[in-house]
């Protein structure tokens, strides 16, 4: 069974749902859609889902509450079955910095990305079947590698995350693997109009970010890969690996 969230990112979790699953329809994973205020949207997908011939349920909860996140794992299992994929797709992106940021943004933050994975990967352990193989995909973002201070409560609750998806790994290991999707540019944020995407990605190696598919695609490439743990693969563009900075740019060494 496959569980996903589509909170913030909710275009990104509805391709997550409907193309991440090995094999759709009645014989594909079921899916357990983690929605808080997303309701409606969170319907509309399972029901897409089950007009597909798949197994899709909605549960509520709000990924800042530690004992609605406690239970997330049992009610999901309680609709659908034993949980062998779990892709932690919520997030939060408020613009601060190390100068404004408040604590109760930071506190958030830290809520969804760090707190809310670690106990679901720990509920998740618990609970896979004793000879069952798990696989835990959790997304990050491009700039755990390549880090600013922009966006501080966001990018450090990332990182934070990075950090955890490869001691998870480590510690979770040989039944359950865990890995990471670190997105580049995907689709415009509130703040932005088409102009400022549209240079952010033309400013990209490859000029352009990745299709909603990648992730789906990328999610069963990792289901499929037993081998590989501990991992990022990051969908972005090549903007990890930007390089032209006013250190170097118009500069003779």
């Amino acid at each position: 069974m496959l569980r996903c969230t589509p909170l913030g990112s909710r275009d990104v979790a509805t391709y997550i749902a409907l193309t991440s699953r090995p094999n759709p329809g009645p014989h594909g994973f079921a899916v357990a859609i983690h929605a808080n205020r997303s309701g409606a949207e969170a319907e509309a997908l399972a029901n897409k889902i089950r007009g597909e011939g798949g197994r899709a349920v909605v549960i509520a909860a709000d990924l800042t509450d530690m004992d609605a996140v406690g239970d997330l794992v049992g009610q999901s299992e309680a609709a659908l079955g034993p949980i062998t994929l779990l892709v932690n797709n919520a997030s939060l992106f408020v613009d601060d910095s190390v100068e404004d940021f408040d604590w109760q943004a930071w506190d958030r933050h830290f809520a969804i990305h760090v707190k809310t994975p670690a106990l679901l990967a720990q509920n998740f352990a618990r609970a896979l079947p004793e000879r069952a193989e798990g696989l835990i995909v959790n997304i990050v973002d491009q700039r755990v590698w390549r880090p600013t201070p922009r966006y501080f409560s966001y990018a450090l609750s990332k990182s934070a995350l990075w950090t955890q998806t490869q001691m998870l790994a480590q510690a979770l290991g040989p039944r359950i693997r865990v890995n990471a999707i670190g997105p580049g540019p995907t689709l415009k944020n509130a703040r932005q109009d088409d102009h400022d995407f549209d240079s952010q990605v033309e400013g990209l190696i490859l000029k352009r970010g990745p299709q909603l598919s990648e992730f789906g695609a990328t999610i069963r490439y990792l289901w499929q890969a037993r081998s590989v743990t501990g991992q990022m693969i990051a969908l972005d563009g090549g903007q990890h690996l930007a390089w032209q900075t006013p250190d170097v740019t118009g500069m003779v060494e």
